[in-house]
């Protein structure tokens, strides 16, 4: 069988009460990905061209990169880590989907990496879904006066 044919993918969903282009603009922010993205909680992001490096909760460095600025929800981001000479980018789709007047919907797919076995993957999706409960929580949170 063709390798592309057998790459394994889970699309994650979660919904947010607001309107699309806030969700968007929250979640492209590098800076405040640190608020809902567990793996970026050291929260030490810093600019690189057109990079941002950062710290993972594992203690790891790597690089990041994001599609750019759109008007079509597109979140995608790729990431290097950079403690593994010459490794592959992981490309992470991502989008927010406008669904309604003020209730839209994050899509983001894993794929499974050649390196991944069962369980790796499955912790994998199991943490994507709580950031992005984490970052509907941040999104729905009533604004403080």
């Amino acid at each position: 069988m063709n390798e592309a044919l057998a790459t394994i993918t889970r699309v994650i969903t979660q919904r947010v009460a607001c309107d699309w282009r806030r969700a968007w603009t929250l979640a492209a922010d590098p800076l405040r990905m640190p608020e809902w993205a567990s793996g970026l909680s050291s929260g030490h992001f810093t600019r690189d061209g057109a990079h941002w490096r950062f710290e993972t909760a594992e203690g790891s460095r790597a690089r990041i990169r994001f599609a750019p600025a759109n008007d079509f929800g597109v979140l995608d981001h790729w990431v290097t880590p950079e403690e593994s000479p010459g490794a592959a980018e992981i490309y992470l789709p991502f989008r927010v989907i406008g669904l309604a007047e003020g209730l839209c919907e994050f899509q983001f797919t894993l794929i499974r990496q050649p390196t991944m076995d069962d369980a790796a993957f499955e912790r994998d999706a199991r943490w994507i879904a709580n950031d992005l409960r984490a970052l509907r929580d941040l999104l729905e949170m009533p604004a403080t006066a």
